[in-house]
């Protein structure tokens, strides 16, 4: 990864040995796979099993990676992909900063004129969009935020520990386009670092990553190190129509097609997942959307629509495929809910209530 070619890593090692491996090391302008989180339960969960941390906004932006050298930026996302050319307002950001040679790491994010976060919609299409740049910068500007220095000065920083890390960043960055954070010495500051979380969705960001100060940059890894935390929401939605599964779910009903009540006492599809079912539950599922089904094309179930399902979720986005212009993100299955009727289920006035910057 560090030299960009398999080929020529091999060369070396098959010339020179396992001491030509000392060779490459992280370079200006060559791109590489960002070190990912995993999951924490919760900030106390996370805090307790890190020790001394750092806590940082989690922001619903795109990853990037900003490499200068003199004059020359490039901006690569967290697959490597050049977007430089599309985000003039980062490049013009890195060419503002105090060194000349650097690479840091960050996301872009599109904020409203009161500060708050815009919808990822918006800022996912303004990275996407490949023509008339100056149109869509103007009508959607992003703004950089980084909280990490992977190389400074021609200087590796990979290894290091993250507070040192950090301060190289604070060196080069100044606060505005660095993360906000607040730094733990542990457990005792347990009520500091859930102040932060609710703070920073109060300012409407997603969530909290707990980072080890002690830990190396993991390129490419999803380590122990960093720990996002972000709140869960749930949602009671009706199964209207289920997909047949293929591979070791065939023959079994899976994709489920999810609804929330509407205002004239129908429902308006919010997505679909198959996520969250176990063996059995498909099989229970299976037997039971049978029984209420009023179509089958081959591909698509269509049911009644009275069977209750509790879903989690991790936000909303605008959708042009669905009625009600929403959609769940990352919807996965948590129980089935034969406590409730379908009147009992959510409305999607309360779905849109509970996430007001993605009204449609």
């Amino acid at each position: 990864m560090l030299a960009g070619s398999l080929q020529t890593v091999a060369r070396a090692l098959l010339a020179d040995g396992p001491a030509a491996l000392e060779r490459f090391r992280l370079t200006v302008g060559r791109p590489v796979l960002p070190m990912l989180a995993h999951t924490a339960s919760s900030v106390a969960d996370a805090v307790g099993r890190l020790g001394a941390c750092a806590v940082e906004e989690k922001l619903d932006g795109i990853r990037v990676q900003v490499h200068r050298d003199g004059d020359t930026v490039r901006v690569h996302t967290r697959t490597l992909d050049d977007i430089t050319d599309r985000l003039p307002e980062i490049t013009s950001a890195a060419r503002g900063l105090h060194g000349d040679s650097f690479i840091l790491d960050g996301e872009v994010i599109a904020l409203d004129e009161t500060g708050r976060p815009r919808s990822f919609q918006e800022t996912a299409g303004r990275v996407g969009s490949r023509v008339d740049v100056a149109a869509a910068a103007a009508a959607v500007p992003v703004s950089p935020v980084f909280f990490d220095a992977l190389s400074v000065d021609g200087r590796d920083l990979l290894d290091l520990p993250f507070f040192e890390r950090h301060a190289e960043l604070a060196r080069l960055v100044p606060e505005p386009m660095r993360v906000r954070r607040t730094v733990l010495a542990g457990e005792a500051d347990l009520r500091a670092a859930e102040d932060f979380l609710e703070q920073t969705l109060a300012r409407g960001h997603e969530g909290v990553v707990v980072k080890s100060l002690d830990a190396p940059y993991s390129a490419g890894r999803r380590g122990a190190a960093w720990l996002k935390v972000k709140p869960v929401h749930t949602l009671d939605l009706v199964v209207l129509a289920a997909e047949w599964g293929h591979g070791r779910r065939t023959g079994r009903l899976s994709n489920l097609h999810l609804g929330a009540r509407t205002a004239d006492g129908g429902f308006a599809m919010l997505g679909k997942t198959f996520k969250g079912l176990t063996d059995a539950l498909l099989a229970w599922q299976t037997d039971r959307l049978r029984d209420l089904a009023v179509e089958d094309d081959g591909w698509v179930v269509t049911v009644r629509p009275e069977l209750v399902v509790e879903i989690a979720y991790d936000g909303l986005q605008r959708s042009s495929r669905y009625p009600a212009g929403v959609a769940l993100r990352f919807a996965r299955v948590v129980r089935y809910r034969e406590d409730k009727g379908p009147e009992q289920a959510d409305t999607v006035e309360t779905v849109l209530a509970a996430h007001p910057r993605v009204r449609p």
